[in-house]
């Protein structure tokens, strides 16, 4: 079949639909993007405010993988590209209301008052640790406590699967959430060992732990990146159009959707699914069909982002850093913090200070029964005192994901085993989007070229 001919619709304008459309056209391709919001960037929402720059989905990327640059490089928006202040290379653990610096280093770890000596002792006998059963299975609460006890698990692990998924470490998956976490125990022995020999594998495919690589992100936001993905595939893009149903056809696949209260149809040969999961689940099969309780079944915990600014003078504590995480045992009102304005200095005018707290997640979603102003007085009369600041803040924004990071729970291995059969029983159908292989933006934009492959491999195969 000639590429021209082919006709390739692809669901949603997030970071995953566009670079998978990027990478396609490159390949001359031709193809349709539809997207159900008026913007391009699903949940990378980067918006100007009265001088103030807010992320209110991904505040920074990491740069693990050359796709990121090669991306900026041809998309021409290598003006654009900033890199995190050195100082927001500390991260703090907040643990009996003071905040300690997360140790980098042996001799920190030995130092640090945030964990105890017998913590520090049980954590050092993890090399003599053996391996587990099937990770797909065992929760990273599971895991760590058998590698490292239940301290570092609390102080470390906890708040450190908050920042990340906004999760709950009972509930994810060691394997799933955190494969390369675990790959080190199944592949090395160790997370010990197999940090000092994974590095050398990283350094052969040209790309870069998680724990080493450097943060970025774009002079206007996050969403800068998408913005230039759809400014480059141009009239592609189909804003403001809601797919209701995908219905399998002689010649391909039949496309119901709804622009602008109007009703369409468009025929596909390839469809490629790129928004989140519980979306899709009403799009593929719909109702009681397996598809769709499977899609279904992936959990997406509400999160607020709490957007926080005030003058400088009235911060009491000493900005040195990329923010605090807390622990659940803790026992406070709210997931973390970064401070913003010292990440990323452009974020906001001179004279003020502002920081992006996050709340709920997978570890408290109850936390929203009560009413939201009452909510916000407590969570920031809680981040004042941890922060020395005895004044209410001048500038409050905020923004509620009711559904926010897929959670990649024990047994999500059972979904990626479905989908995998779901695609090889329908043919043309492809489901991506950070609820398979990563949630990260670097994950998003590296698995975005691994879906490109596979459509034209399987365009391939329609030519045999």
């Amino acid at each position: 079949m000639d590429k021209k001919n082919l006709k390739i619709i692809i669901l949603g304008a997030g970071i995953s639909g566009l670079a998978t459309a990027y990478w396609l056209n490159k390949e001359g391709y031709d193809l349709k993007i539809l997207e159900a919001k008026g913007e391009p960037g699903g949940s990378m929402d980067s918006k100007e405010e009265d001088g103030f720059l807010i992320d209110y989905g991904p505040n920074s990327g990491l740069y693990t993988t050359p796709l990121i640059g090669q991306l900026v490089q041809e998309l021409g928006i290598e003006d654009q590209l900033i890199y995190a202040n050195e100082k927001g290379n500390k991260r703090y653990i907040l643990r009996d209301g003071q905040l300690h610096a997360l140790p980098t280093n042996p001799a920190a770890f030995l130092k640090t008052g945030l964990f105890s000596s017998k913590a520090k002792l049980r954590a050092l006998m993890e090399p003599f640790i053996g391996r587990s059963e099937d990770g797909y299975y065992q929760s990273i609460s599971d895991f760590v406590i058998r590698r490292l006890g239940r301290e570092f698990l609390d102080y470390a692990i906890n708040p450190f699967v908050s920042g990340v998924y906004a999760g709950d470490p009972d509930k994810l998956s060691v394997k799933s959430a955190f494969p390369k976490l675990y790959r080190l125990e199944e592949i090395y022995g160790g997370l010990f060992k197999g940090l000092i020999k994974g590095a050398r594998e990283r350094k052969k495919s040209k790309e870069v732990s998680k724990q080493t690589a450097k943060m970025f992100s774009f002079r206007k936001g996050m969403q800068a990146l998408p913005a230039a993905i759809a400014s480059s595939l141009n009239s592609r893009i189909h804003y403001n159009c809601k797919v209701d149903k995908i219905i399998k056809s002689d010649n391909g696949y039949d496309i119901m959707y709804t622009d602008m209260n109007e009703n369409g149809q468009l025929s596909a040969d390839i469809v490629l699914s790129a928004i989140p999961a519980y979306e899709a689940a009403s799009i593929f099969g719909g109702g009681e069909s397996e598809i769709s309780i499977r899609l279904n079944s992936i959990y997406y915990p509400p999160v607020k982002v709490l957007y926080l600014g005030y003058k400088k003078e009235d911060v009491g504590r000493i900005l040195d850093g990329f923010g605090f995480l807390i622990p659940a045992v803790e026992k406070r009102s709210f997931l973390g913090a970064i401070w913003s304005s010292v990440i990323f200095s452009d974020r906001s005018t001179d004279d003020f200070s502002v920081f992006t707290l996050y709340l709920g997640g997978a570890r408290s979603p109850e936390i929203f029964d009560v009413d939201g102003k009452s909510l916000n007085k407590k969570v920031i009369g809680e981040f004042n005192a941890i922060m020395e600041i005895d004044k209410d803040p001048l500038i409050i924004k905020e923004r509620m994901w009711t559904k926010a990071i897929p959670q990649y729970n024990i047994g999500h291995i059972e979904n990626e085993r479905f989908f995998e059969g779901f695609e090889n029983k329908n043919p043309g159908i492809f489901l991506s989007g950070n609820y398979r292989g990563g949630i990260a933006v670097g994950d998003c934009i590296k698995n975005s070229q691994l879906t490109s492959i596979r459509i034209d491999e399987y365009i391939k195969t329609l030519n045999r």
